[in-house]
C-alpha cells in the first residue's frame, strides 16, 4: 500500500468561477465516505419477486450499469422488513455508490448508485459521503476513476474495508463538488433520455415484427403492406427448404492472424483469418453456447467458426428477409442440453414457417426492418458518442490522486 500523498492537485478543466481558486486537497476515502458492508443472503430467502427492499447482488449492479446508466433501483430478489431484522442488516441509503469487492467482477470497475433503499450482498460494498455538503453524484462520478485492480490482494482479487478507507481521492470545495455533480448528472440525464429513445425504437421493431410475420401455424400476417393486401396467403415450408443451416469449420488458434477475413463465432465476430470459407450475403448463428444471436454478413468473405451454424443457400428467397424470419422465429427455442446449450439443427430444419410467395413482399419487409435497424444503429452510435464525451470530460474535470 502506498503512503498517503501530501501533494495537492488541479484538474485540467475547471469551471470559470473556480479558476485560480486554489488546488484540490487529497484525502483518504475513509475521511470522506462511510464504507457500508453487504450481508450474506441465504439461499432459502431468495426468489421473492416483490418486497420492501431489493436485495442486490453483483449481477444486479452489472445490470444497472449496462442497462440503466448505473442507476440501481431494482434487483432479481426482494426481502421484507422481517428478513432484514433476521439478518440484522441495515439498508443501504439512497445515493450510495456500490460495486463488487471480490472476484472477476471487481476487475471490471463497474459502479452503480442506489436510487432506492436496498440491501447488498457480501460480495459488494457501498460508499456514502459522510458530509451532507458532498453530493452523492460527485462521489459516484469520482469513484469511476479509481482502479481497484491497483489495490487487490490475494489469488482471488478482493479489497476490504481498511484498504478502501486508505485509498486517496482528490476533493475540491463543496461548491465545486456541486458544480461538477450538476454538470455530469445533466449529461447522464441526456444519455438516459437517448437510451429511452433507443429502447422505444427496439420495442417498435419487436412489435412490428410480431405484426409482419404470421403467428405460428398461421399463413397470413396481421399487418401487410397495402400493395400486398388481398394477394393470397403465404406458403408453409420447412426451414430446410428455405435456408438450410450448415456447421462451421474448425480453426486452430495458430491460424488466427492479422488477415482481412473476419471470424464469426457463436457470440460475435472476433479475430481475423487469411482466407474465408464463405462469401456474403450470409447468416450465422450460434451452434453451442450463445444460442439465437444472429449475424448478417452483407458481403465479403468470412469464416464461420465451428461454434456456429451458417447459411449461404437461401433457396431463391431474399437473404435479409430470411435473417428477419429466423429472428422472428427465435432459434433459442431449438436449444437442448443440460450443460452448454446446443442448437438442434434437425429441429430447426423441421420447423414449418410461413413465407411470402412473392419475392417483392419479402424485399419490402426486409427493407422496412432494415430501415429500423439503421435508425437503431444510429441511435446506439449517438449514445456511445455521448458516453465517450462524458468519459473524456471526467478525465478533465477530476485530477487523479497518486495511487488511485
Amino acid at each position: 500500500m502506498k503512503k498517503t500523498s501530501k501533494r495537492t492537485l488541479t484538474p485540467k478543466l475547471r469551471f470559470p468561477e473556480f479558476r485560480g481558486k486554489g488546488e484540490w486537497e487529497t484525502k483518504q476515502i475513509g475521511n470522506v465516505c462511510d464504507v457500508l458492508q453487504g450481508y450474506g443472503f441465504p439461499v432459502d430467502l431468495q426468489g421473492k419477486l416483490k418486497g420492501d427492499y431489493p436485495f442486490c447482488k453483483v449481477s444486479d449492479i452489472s445490470k444497472a450499469v449496462n442497462e440503466r446508466g448505473g442507476m440501481l433501483r431494482e434487483a432479481a430478489n426482494f426481502v421484507d422488513y422481517e428478513v432484514v431484522e433476521k439478518l440484522r442488516a441495515r439498508p443501504i441509503p439512497i445515493g450510495t455508490t456500490v460495486f463488487a469487492k471480490i472476484g472477476e467482477a471487481l476487475r471490471l470497475n463497474r459502479r452503480a448508485i442506489t436510487t432506492v433503499e436496498c440491501l447488498i450482498d457480501n460480495n459488494a460494498v457501498g460508499l456514502k459521503a459522510k458530509s451532507k455538503s458532498t453530493p452523492d453524484y460527485f462521489i459516484f462520478s469520482l469513484l469511476h476513476l479509481i482502479d481497484l485492480n491497483k489495490h487487490c490482494g490475494g489469488a482471488v482479487p478482493s479489497v476490504n474495508k481498511s484498504t478502501l478507507e486508505k485509498i486517496e481521492i482528490p476533493i475540491p470545495t463543496p461548491k465545486e463538488q456541486h458544480r461538477i455533480a450538476d454538470c455530469l448528472s445533466s449529461l447522464d440525464d441526456l444519455i438516459s433520455a437517448e437510451a429511452r429513445a433507443l429502447d422505444a425504437l427496439k420495442a417498435h421493431k419487436k412489435g412490428l415484427m410480431q405484426q409482419l410475420f404470421p403467428r405460428e401455424g398461421e399463413t397470413t400476417p396481421r399487418l401487410r403492406f397495402p400493395e400486398f393486401r388481398g394477394k393470397g396467403e403465404w406458403e408453409s415450408k420447412k426451414l430446410k427448404k428455405v435456408a438450410p443451416l450448415q456447421r462451421g469449420f474448425d480453426l486452430p488458434a495458430s491460424e488466427i492472424c492479422d488477415g482481412q477475413v473476419p471470424i464469426v463465432y457463436s457470440n460475435g465476430i472476433r479475430g481475423k483469418h487469411a482466407t474465408g470459407m464463405a462469401t456474403g450475403p450470409g447468416l450465422v448463428t450460434g451452434r453451442s453456447g450463445t444460442i439465437g444471436k444472429l449475424h448478417y454478413i452483407e458481403s465479403g468473405e468470412y469464416w464461420p467458426h465451428n461454434t456456429a451454424l451458417w447459411v449461404t443457400d437461401f433457396c431463391g428467397n431474399v437473404p435479409k428477409f430470411i435473417y428477419y424470419l429466423y429472428d422472428a422465429i427465435g432459434l433459442e427455442r431449438f436449444s437442448s442440453g443440460s450443460g452448454v446449450p446446443t442448437l438442434n439443427r434437425n429441429d430447426v430444419h423441421a420447423f414449418l414457417a410461413s413465407i411470402p410467395k412473392k419475392i417483392q413482399e419479402q424485399q419490402t419487409i426486409a427493407d422496412c426492418l432494415s430501415s429500423l435497424d439503421t435508425q437503431i444503429e444510429a441511435q446506439t452510435a449517438k449514445i456511445e458518442v455521448l458516453k465517450q464525451h462524458k468519459r473524456g470530460l471526467m478525465q478533465q474535470l477530476f485530477p487523479v490522486a497518486e495511487g488511485a
